[in-house]
């Protein structure tokens, strides 16, 4: 069964170019916006240099004619669930004219059921058919919340029209004509971004503070830019559209952030997109920086400084003694939240991820051992079985020693990687079920190779 319903297309004329290029030029964006609760609105942004394109005469009209090709393949079924070709073509008015630089752009739209994709799309002269740029892409889609605050993807755009918009334009939406920008590409002749994004579900309560938080990062992660607003909930839902203006900044990739922050209701939810500027007057030394990447975009924008504490609490296993001291002189929220946003940061073993993956496996370390490990009076990851657990994950072996008549509870677990072999020994010295660790032969780790008189019954 296709979930695929083709919604629109076209085709528009768009001047603008740095310089002329020999390769073949055609680039692709995407964004994705909410439709239902199973079913996300995707639409794609294409454009083709027509300096890229054989011109050709045809029934007295001179005109250049580009193809795209759009396969999108669900990655678990395997099956092609959208596979269409599109002829665009476009009159030249005056043959003589290089047309490097004169852009093609267009969009097509349609309906996409949650599921993991691949994205083929490929664009080509259907006058030369050895000029041609294929690009795959992986795009996740999942339905957007329907009861939560969220937002959509950024589109990035060469123009935003809201006065005098013509309803049948076919970059009318939302009131709006919206000229996409699928190069990403902004240069010191078009230093203007302008930017289309929805926000979903902000609620009705005029009593809840809600920002919006524009912010601009370079190539090495430092904010250049940030602009805050607050927004009216006098609807569920709205359109949030702006720009910036790049004509003081280098020649740098930048990724622009929209954060919104519901202080209330302790929520924070981010959106980016990348982009490059091409602007060689200005020197990167000229430029300065206002801060490091700041937090407002991660989960810590909005926690209290009580669970602030806590997170760092269950951190200090891999905290430094520098670091302990330093947290403990923070004298608030904000510096709690940018330390442990830095903290984490920095531990990211693959920072060109979304996703901290050792963040994300240390706190369910952290979970299991409160599920496996607490007594009634200490949390599991406060224990020293938690401790070892959180620190080295689950031993290769454990053997277990229950109550006996002459010794009390005890275990041992080994780590055969550590150190070519390690093993830690707990006991239940108070009776009530919080294993203490008695000895380890790991470096650093406490040693008593007497420990079973510890261990034996008096």
């Amino acid at each position: 069964m296709k979930f695929i319903k083709l919604f629109a297309f076209f085709v528009f004329t768009l001047a603008f170019s740095i310089n002329a290029q020999n390769e073949f030029d055609f680039e692709f964006d995407y964004a994705r916006f909410n439709y239902d609760s199973t079913t996300v609105y995707l639409e794609l942004y294409y454009s083709f240099n027509q300096g890229s394109l054989t011109k050709v005469q045809k029934d007295d009209k001179h005109l250049v004619e580009a193809e795209l090709a759009v396969t999108l393949i669900n990655k678990k079924t395997g099956v092609s669930e959208l596979d269409k070709k599109w002829s665009v073509p476009n009159v030249v008015a005056d043959p003589t004219v290089d047309l490097s630089g004169q852009n093609l752009i267009g969009v097509i739209g349609f309906y996409v059921h949650s599921g993991d994709y691949e994205l083929k799309i490929a664009g080509l002269d259907r006058n030369n058919p050895g000029a041609k740029k294929e690009i795959s892409e992986n795009i996740e889609v999942r339905p957007f919340p329907q009861n939560s605050l969220s937002i959509s993807d950024i589109e990035l755009s060469t123009n935003i029209k809201k006065d005098g918009t013509d309803p049948k334009s076919i970059f009318y939406k939302n009131t709006l004509e919206v000229v996409p920008n699928p190069e990403m590409l902004y240069s010191e002749n078009m230093p203007v971004l302008f930017y289309y994004t929805e926000i979903y579900n902000i609620g009705n309560d005029t009593d809840n503070l809600l920002e919006i938080h524009q912010l601009l990062y370079n190539s090495k992660g430092q904010k250049v830019d940030e602009k805050v607003k607050s927004l009216s909930r006098a609807q569920s839902s709205r359109v949030e559209i702006g720009f910036l203006n790049l004509k003081e900044l280098p020649t740098d990739t930048y990724n622009l952030v929209l954060a919104l922050v519901d202080s209330t209701n302790k929520e924070s939810y981010a959106s980016n997109k990348r982009f490059f500027l091409y602007n060689p007057s200005i020197e990167v030394a000229k430029v300065e920086m206002v801060e490091n990447i700041s937090y407002l975009s991660s989960e810590f924008a909005s926690i209290e400084s009580e669970e602030c504490d806590d997170i760092f609490s269950k951190s200090k296993y891999i905290s430094s003694k520098n670091e302990i001291d330093q947290y403990e002189m923070l004298d608030s929220v904000v510096a709690k939240r940018e330390f442990l946003f830095k903290f984490w940061k920095h531990r990211d073993l693959i920072p060109e991820t979304p996703l901290n993956e050792y963040k994300k496996e240390y706190f369910e370390r952290v979970a299991k051992s409160d599920s496996k490990y607490s007594s009634f009076n200490k949390k599991g990851y406060k224990s020293d079985r938690g401790r070892v657990f959180i620190i080295f994950g689950e031993p290769d072996q454990v053997d277990r020693h229950p109550s006996q008549m002459d010794a009390k509870p005890y275990e041992i677990w080994y780590y055969n990687s550590l150190e070519g072999g390690v093993y830690f020994v707990f006991a239940d010295i108070s009776g009530f079920s919080d294993y203490e660790l008695v000895h380890s032969n790991k470096r650093g780790e406490m040693r008593d190779d007497t420990w079973m008189r510890r261990v034996q019954q008096q």
